[in-house]
This record gives structure tokens, sequence and C-alpha cells, in this order.
């Protein structure tokens, strides 16, 4: 009988993870569980994916908001400070604002419009054109802002008005809020500038220091080290990093490419077969309501083993069959279109045949996948394997 089931992903459960726990051991040990009483069996190139958050909690990789003041303040020398292009959430942002905020320098606060960088509304677009407003070189006072778009402008998901926000947890003598999409626009305000993106964040560092800026630092480089004995994360500080408690974080997870390393070698041990393995945080996919970009995450995969290195090598199935295969019978059809598959990795793949298999890594496609699986909320299930998904259509 011919095989009838391509990619499968399971959502494991695991209990709940406390610092210093046996991660290697605890993930194992839930995929032996979950292939016995599922009746499954692990196989060669299956993947296991492992939340960030999962990894950071074993690793006690946290930090408070006083050891965030605390970093801050002895990069940054002055009284005043600038926090360019933050994105728009409580649960990402909110938490390292509070921490800025104890220093007691005076905060400038920059953000993007009409939405920030992952897609988070601050203006209704159809008003900003309507009031002959250019986001590419106007810049808006708060004042301006409230003027142009009411007292109070709430986004589509949260219910926050994210400016009220802002000002309330720094304090209203405290911070002055401008919407921009141009980072030099903080040079008129001070010389010390934090720059608070995240994917675009060596370009704006880029422009600040080519604008004359004298000292700019981005998240990444605030939270790189241990503070009094904190969490640390030395590759990407701040970014990655989410609301733990009302005064403290939960940093990226540290040494992801070793902890993958030790799941997959034990893995191996215990079953003879060699998977793949990975870290995952935030997926990398849009809302088509809300427009929001997922990907709050510097990458999505921190770690992983070798095997998950690259792209897709595809062709795409319904062009072959509509042009090359359309006038053979069935039979004649299926087995034409496995020896094409086949041969495609000895065989050049020509534009048309691959037209819209986008080729994109590897570790954000299968990330993104587990992401979707094991959600954000209560689902319990932060492990995830996915079998088959380097088989194919030739693959029996």
């Amino acid at each position: 009988m011919a095989r009838m089931v391509g990619t499968v992903a399971r959502g494991i459960r695991a209990p709940i993870i406390r610092e210093g726990d046996n991660l290697v051991a605890i993930v194992v040990d839930s995929v032996l569980k979950c292939a016995k009483e599922e009746n499954f069996y692990i196989k060669d190139r299956d993947v296991i994916g492992i939340t960030e958050s999962l990894v950071a909690r074993a690793q006690g990789n946290y930090a408070t908001i006083h050891d965030i003041a605390y970093d801050v303040k002895r990069k940054f020398k002055g009284d005043t400070i600038a926090v360019v292009f933050p994105i728009l959430s409580r649960n990402r942002f909110s938490m390292i604002l509070k921490g800025i905020a104890l220093t007691g320098k005076k905060i400038y606060l920059f953000l993007n419009y009409p939405s920030d960088e992952v897609g988070n509304s601050l203006v209704d677009i159809e008003k900003m054109y309507e009031f002959g407003i250019n986001p590419y070189s106007d810049t808006l006072s708060e004042k301006k802002y409230r003027e142009l778009f009411g007292d109070k402008v709430i986004h589509p998901f949260t219910g926050v008005d994210y400016v009220q926000e802002y000002k309330e947890l720094v304090g209203d003598d405290k911070v002055e809020i401008y919407l921009t999409n141009d980072p030099r626009e903080a040079l008129k305000f001070t010389n010390e500038i934090l720059v608070a993106n995240i994917h675009e964040r060596k370009r704006t560092k880029r422009m600040l220091l080519k604008a004359g800026a004298v000292n700019v630092r981005s998240l990444d480089e605030i939270m790189n080290e241990p503070i009094n004995g904190s969490g640390f994360n030395p590759e990407y500080g701040l970014l990655g990093s989410n609301k733990a408690t009302e005064d403290k974080v939960k940093l990226f997870p540290r040494d992801c490419f070793k902890f993958v390393k030790e799941v997959q070698k034990l893995i191996n041990e215990k079953t003879g077969k060699n998977v793949e393995v990975m870290v995952y945080g935030d997926g990398a996919f849009k809302d088509p309501v809300g427009g929001i970009w997922e990907l709050a995450d510097p990458v999505v995969s921190p770690g992983f083993t070798e095997g998950l290195i690259g792209k897709p090598h595809e062709i795409k199935f319904k062009y072959v069959a509509d042009n090359e295969l359309c006038n053979m019978d069935k039979c004649d059809a299926e087995e034409a279109m496995k020896k094409k598959i086949r041969e495609k990795e000895s065989c050049r793949i020509d534009d048309a045949e691959s037209l819209g298999t986008t080729p994109r890594n590897i570790t954000d496609l299968i990330g993104s996948l587990c992401d979707l699986m094991s959600g954000s909320g209560d689902k319990g299930t932060p492990i995830v394997l996915v079998q088959g998904y380097f088989d194919n259509y030739a693959t029996d």
C-alpha cells in the first residue's frame, strides 16, 4: 500500500521546569514516553524542537529591572537618554522601560509609525494619509499625535494605548515621546542613544553613528554579561527577553548549540536514531487580520544541529503536474513525478519549476511550525516532535 502520510507534528507535554533541572534528560524522557503512549517510533531525521523559554528557565537566565538599570547607568553616563524604536509590547518592552526609568535619566522615547517593526499599529494609516502626513519625513510630538489621532488610540488586539502605557510607566515629567521613522531625530535631544529595535538595529546604529552620535548601544549590548550574579546573554543581551514577574525578565537562553547536541546524543544512545534538534522562539509569520509579524525574538532559532542548516531544495509539484505531466495517464504521471523528485539533487531545477517554493531557512520554517504547534498560552506542550519533514512524494 502506498504511503499516505507526509509531515506530522506533535506537541509533547513536559513537566514544569525549574532552575537547575536536567532539561536534556527531561526532553528525551518526554519524547520517548510520548512515543510509547501513542505507539509510534523515533526515526532518523526526525526533528525535536524545544521552546526557548524552557531552556532559559532551566538555566535560571533571569534579570531584574534593577539589574537593567545598573547596566544602563554604567554604559550611559549622562542625565538624558534617547530610546529609539522599541516595539509596542507590555510583555517585551515594558519591563525594559521600567529598568531604564530606574536610572533617573530623562528619557526621550522615539516610536515608529504607522506601526512598529513587527507590525503593531500606532496610528490609523488611512487617517495618516488623509492628514497629509509623510511617515518618511515627518516627526510628530505627542501633543501633535493626540491632536490628530485622539486622546485614546487603542491597539486592536491588546486594547492598550501604548503611548499612554509607556508614559505612565516612566512618569509624565521624566519622558517625552515622539513618533518618527528617522532615528537621527534623537540627536536633537541627546548624544546618548539606546537602539531598541530588533531586526533593523545594525542599520539604525550605523545611521546614528554616521550622523555624529557619541554613545550608541543597542539592546543586545545591555545585560550581555552578568550583573551582581544575574542572568545574561552574551550574544543577544535583552533581545528576546520577556516579562517573568513584575520586576524580572526572562532572557533569551545561552549555550543553545551545546544543549541541542546533548539532546541529539542522548536520543541516539537510547534509540540508535540520528535526529535533529533545535531551540525555537517566535515563529516568522504575519497575522492576516492585525498585520503583526510574530517574530519579536532576534532569531527564530538560537541553536540547532547541523542537519538543519540550509534551505529546502524543492520543485513546485503543481507546476510540474500541470505542464509536464498533464497528458500522461495517472500511473505514468505518478512515476514520472517521483523520478523527477529523485533526480532533483543531481539536476538543476529551472526557475519555473521552483517558482513559489519560497527558499527560507529550514530553521525558520520548522521553528515557525513548532511555535504554531506549542502556542504561547496554556497548551503545555513546549516540546514539538516533527516527523517526515525531509520526506517527499517519492519517499516510500
